[in-house]
């Protein structure tokens, strides 16, 4: 009776925080996925149903990798807890061994191999090719709803659309001007009152219809071939095979069964192509199922103790152990491709390493029950604390040698002596958040050189190379890292004081909730003043060189940052500019059209087209020379009217610098270099929705570490007791609902479905508003 009640007793233990971090391992594998694509696809009405459908189907493929990750968190967070209550030395007194206990934790591992192999065998490979399919989908109604009013739109193959107004009903534009870009020396246009798309999926056409304008085409070779063809209705066809995809997505080799993989195999060696990609891909079905035996003996043997560190440290102990199995496994992969391992072999390395130092760790637990597992420490690194000397044969003092006091000396401002709980809450909160910051930044810094390690097995690139992407991608991390740490430290820091009692003695001694959080408030407006100096100072130029130098570790090219040769502009003055191509070293605009309206921008007034417009500065801001062009102007009926050739001529447009802008992310700008980059573009007639949401989000993201501590305190308060694992647990979902919260209000802005500042600001006036509430309820 005994041994079953103690193996309910154990997965009674394991289950809750077993469920806890698979949701919580699962949604931060599936939210970066969903963030990316809910930006664009909220903007663009993709219905909330389908992004829904869209996270279902990726479950299968985070669910292969969280199973077993959750299943080793589990055991540890379970198994501490036992440990630390110091039952574990009650079984062991009592006779019951870690090979019994190895039993229920055995089946509850059978039960999640069972689960990971059949999500890794069926449910991923259909999982992930119905994700594909239903982006495909999404892409394939693209058709209809993307054109936006006065900018240039050029998604539909061969045509550039430019549409002055769409009704506020939705249907149909007013004001068109669509160019035919089949052949673009001289491509032709279309003015139009009026216009529509028309999309028919059971017939798959796509076709564009233009009514009440007319049609202009002329001849580079004899541009006095002028011809205005006038039209009622105009239907232009657009391919269909563009839009409309023959069949679903090819399945890659993550959407491929096992058989199927088998027979890509044959494939490609018949080819004499190299195959290690999808025999990795069958070994690592089944070998990804097995980590859930590994991870069982490994936490048992590390769960199992007498250490009095309970949850938290448990959890943080299995994330480093999660980190090096995967640490394992990728640079083993990236060895198979650069030919120094066997494929079979990669994928069941890390269960071969990390088996092995489970049964040795387990074996080792087992025969010194009440004893900490001790790693051996060469000779020759021990060093007697005495004087300094070498000590062969001795281990290191487990005691630690007295230290002076600290003495701790605070600047008299008139502060009574809560100034010393100050102090006592600065230490804690900066020791959490030093540990906190320094292990995200160090999980960054080994998943990124993991991700370009294999360039530096091919030889394509160098470990220097590398280092340096490192450095320059430092302050990025930072300004990811810094909003969840402080979140984290201001939990974990209250929940250890609600734990502890001291939040009660504190308010016994008069000490309210508000006093003693004041320190962790003054981090929280240290930490966006930090971010907004990172905006401003240290990231555009550190993100510039680190995407340079990852263009080059990827190419083994360097790059050359060009520019955005947009092509098709619209003039201060309201005339569209057409160029095949604009050099910014000599200031040329070759092959350039030039389209003026009579007030109306479905009516030409005139047009010219040259060879080549050189930017002559000395003459004036606006002045070019013209080599080789024409000039035809039309009358009100826009009928032909007067043509004029010439071999060179000086002209008044827009300056150099209005042709061309640098194509650059928000991220790669301080927030003066972004309201520039804004006002150029939207002069130029582009979509600026993005780039403006961009540029509030630089002011609203640095008060995130002001808003998620005054949110932390009163969360902290109430969960505390629960110890720092359920805080932990609590920051990750916070953090989680709050870049998702950003992601959608800023599809909302990009979309043009709310202001860009409100869309940028959304997230912190909720969480503000959420933790005003908490605050003033929670008891102080």
């Amino acid at each position: 009776m005994l041994p079953r009640i103690i193996d309910r007793y154990v997965i009674r233990e394991v289950i809750p925080p077993f469920l806890l971090a698979l949701l919580v391992f699962t949604f931060i594998l599936i939210i970066p996925f969903i963030i990316d694509l809910a930006e664009t696809m909220i903007a663009k009405g993709v219905p909330g149903e389908t992004i829904v459908w869209l996270a279902v189907t990726l479950l299968p493929q985070a669910l292969a990798l969280t199973i077993p990750m959750a299943l080793l968190i589990g055991l540890l967070v379970g198994l501490g807890r036992i440990s630390a209550d110091r039952e574990f030395v009650v079984m062991m007194a009592c006779g019951i061994s870690p090979y019994r206990l190895l039993q229920p934790i055995l089946v509850f591992a059978v039960i999640c191999w069972g689960l990971t192999s059949w999500v890794m065998l069926e449910a991923m490979p259909d999982g992930n090719q119905a994700f594909r399919e239903s982006t495909a989908e999404i892409i394939m109604n693209r058709a209809e709803g993307e054109v936006r009013p006065r900018i240039f739109f050029e998604d539909f193959p061969n045509v550039v659309l430019y549409v002055r107004e769409i009704p506020n009903d939705g249907l149909g534009w007013r004001g068109v001007m669509a160019a035919d870009t089949s052949n673009p020396s001289a491509p032709a246009v279309f003015l139009a009152d009026r216009g529509r798309m028309v999309v028919d999926r059971q017939a798959r056409t796509i076709d564009m219809v233009l009514e009440n304008g007319a049609q202009h085409r002329t001849k580079v070779e004899d541009p006095m071939a002028y011809e205005v063809v006038k039209f009622d209705r105009y239907i232009m066809s657009l391919s269909p095979d563009n839009v409309f995809p023959r069949t679903g997505p090819a399945r890659g080799e993550r959407e491929l069964r096992v058989d199927e993989l088998a027979v890509r195999v044959t494939e490609l060696e018949m080819q004499g192509i190299s195959a290690h990609n999808p025999i990795m891909e069958i070994h690592r079905k089944f070998s990804i199922p097995v980590s859930c035996f590994v991870f069982a003996l490994i936490g048992l043997a590390l769960g199992a103790s007498n250490r009095k560190d309970g949850k938290l440290a448990a959890f943080v102990l299995g994330i480093g152990v999660i980190f090096t199995y995967y640490v394992i496994m990728i640079t083993a992969q990236s060895l198979t491709k650069g030919f120094w391992i066997p494929p079979g072999l990669s994928t069941w390395l890390p269960n071969i390493i990390l088996g092995t130092a489970g049964v040795v760790l387990l074996v080792n637990r087992a025969r010194s029950a009440d004893q900490p597992i001790r790693i051996p420490v060469p000779a020759f690194l021990v060093r007697d604390r005495s004087n300094g000397r070498v000590q062969p044969g001795t281990a290191p003092a487990v005691a630690a040698t007295p230290r002076p006091a600290v003495v701790i000396r605070i600047p008299h401002f008139d502060i009574p002596r809560p100034t010393l709980l100050d102090a006592y809450l600065s230490r804690q909160y900066l020791r959490i958040l030093a540990m906190t910051t320094a292990g995200m930044l160090g999980l960054f810094y080994i998943s990124t050189f993991i991700d370009k390690s294999d360039k530096v097995f091919k030889g394509t690139t160098s470990l220097g190379r590398v280092l340096e992407f490192l450095m320059w991608s430092t302050p990025q991390f930072l300004s990811y890292i810094i909003a969840l740490a402080v979140l984290l430290s201001a939990l974990v820091t209250i929940g250890l004081l609600t734990k502890n009692s001291e939040l009660i003695v504190m308010r016994a001694c008069g000490v309210s909730l508000y006093r003693t959080m004041l320190p962790l408030v003054a981090f929280g407006l240290g930490g966006s003043a930090i971010l907004f100096g990172l905006q401003e100072q240290v990231l555009a130029p550190a993100n510039q060189r680190a995407e340079r130098l990852d263009h080059e570790i990827r190419t083994g090219e360097p790059r050359t940052f060009g520019v955005l040769n947009r092509k098709w502009i619209v003039g201060s003055r309201g005339e569209v500019y057409h160029y095949q191509y604009y050099d910014p070293r000599t200031r040329q605009l070759n092959g350039l059209s030039v389209f003026e309206f009579d007030g109306r921008s479905d009516r030409l007034s005139s047009r010219m087209s040259v060879r080549r417009a050189t930017y002559t500065p000395k003459l004036g801001t606006h002045a070019w020379a013209l080599d080789d062009g024409w000039t035809r102007r039309f009358d009100p009926g826009t009928q032909l009217g007067d043509f004029e050739r010439f071999e060179a001529a000086p002209a008044t447009l827009e300056p150099a610098d209005y042709f061309v802008t640098e194509a650059r992310e928000p991220d790669l700008m301080n927030f003066g270099q972004l309201r520039e980059y804004v006002r150029e573009l939207r002069a130029s007639g582009y979509d600026v929705l993005e780039h403006e949401v961009g540029l509030h989000r630089k002011i609203a993201f640095p008060f995130v570490t002001l808003v998620m501590t005054l949110l932390a305190v009163p969360f902290a308060v109430t969960t505390g007791r629960r110890g720092a694992m359920y805080g932990i647990g609590v920051g990750i979902v916070l953090a989680l609902v709050y870049w998702t919260m950003i992601s959608v209000f800023a599809a909302f802005g990009q979309g043009g479905l709310i202001d860009p500042a409100l869309a940028a600001w959304a997230p912190n006036l909720v969480f503000g508003a959420a933790a005003a509430y908490l605050l003033l309820t929670v008891r102080t």
